[in-house]
């Protein structure tokens, strides 16, 4: 399995809603990821979750930790997996990436996405309804403000007028759309250069990602776009020796059984998203401590 891993980079999600943690320790794994070597690393863009089974839990704030881990790694691309853009104004969300972009020295990959969860919409006041109309709104000021440095937009939802984004952003920062849905696929195939899936839209199994990377592939076609310039990417969920299960953001929301198993079958399962197309992987892991990385960074190499 080496040319796998040649070919595909491997990051770690960092936690999120399975405990309360602070930054030491968020420091503290993230640098760990980067020691063992692996390629980046990843913070969910929430603000609040609550169901009625497990009650209110808040991570930190995305942004915030990005330009921290900016600042704690050297090496290991970072990136929000993915950044709501209801939260801010997408003129904001530009400024906050362009800023964290040049505090880790080029090293941002800005994952945007429509958001998903209500009940932290409605604490904080966002509006939740036509949530792709507004997403299209933001993703066109964002990218043009990322690849033109200004912008001048009216639509139904935005107002941004004689807008300039300075310092500029570095050309090329990478853009990631988190979606599975066909409308998203086409407003972002002519723009982004990766696309990225949850494993629980994909049951968490490789043989499960060909429709997926199919949708992929006809909103390219569709909007003149080369299926190969877009990477594909997706969020894996694996369960170490030490896991217990995973708590989630939501548990209305779908779930999919993790790879477990020895490290040599887990590591066979890492490889088997790589030969089904994949370029990039996020792992998901339980638990989610330093430890667990180091764990993880044994049983990639045996790939």
């Amino acid at each position: 399995m080496t040319r796998v891993r040649e070919t595909m980079k491997i990051g770690v999600q960092l936690p999120e809603a399975e405990r309360e943690l602070h930054w030491p320790e968020i420091r503290d794994i993230a640098t760990t990821a980067e020691d063992c070597g692996f390629d980046s690393v990843w913070v969910g863009d929430h603000l609040l979750f609550r169901d009625e089974i497990t009650g209110a839990r808040g991570p930190h704030e995305a942004w915030s930790l990005l330009a921290a881990l900016g600042e704690a790694t050297e090496r290991v691309q970072i990136g929000p997996l993915v950044a709501a853009t209801s939260f801010h104004s997408p003129a904001m969300i530009a400024k906050k990436a362009a800023t964290v972009d040049d505090i880790s020295g080029g090293r941002l990959v800005l994952g945007l996405g429509a958001g998903w969860h209500k009940p932290e919409y409605d604490a904080f006041g966002f509006a939740y309804d036509r949530r792709v109309a507004r997403f299209e709104e933001a993703f066109t000021v964002i990218h043009a403000l990322l690849r033109d440095g200004a912008i001048d937009f009216e639509g139904a939802f935005y107002e941004i007028r004689e807008m300039e984004l300075l310092p500029n952003a570095r050309p090329g920062i990478p853009l990631m759309v988190g979606s599975n849905g066909p409308r998203m696929l086409r407003i972002t195939a002519p723009h982004v250069d990766l696309w990225n899936s949850w494993h629980v839209w994909f049951n968490n199994r490789p043989e499960n990602l060909g429709p997926l990377l199919a949708e992929v592939d006809a909103a390219c076609h569709e909007t003149d776009r080369d299926p190969a310039e877009v990477g594909r990417t997706a969020a894996i969920y694996v369960q170490l020796s030490r896991g217990e299960g995973r708590i989630a953001g939501s548990s209305e929301r779908p779930k999919a059984l993790p790879i477990s198993g020895s490290h040599h079958e887990i590591a066979e399962r890492i490889g088997a998203f790589g030969e089904a197309g994949l370029s990039h992987i996020q792992v998901v892991l339980d638990p989610i401590d330093a430890a667990a990385v180091e764990e993880l960074a044994e049983i990639v190499a045996l790939m």
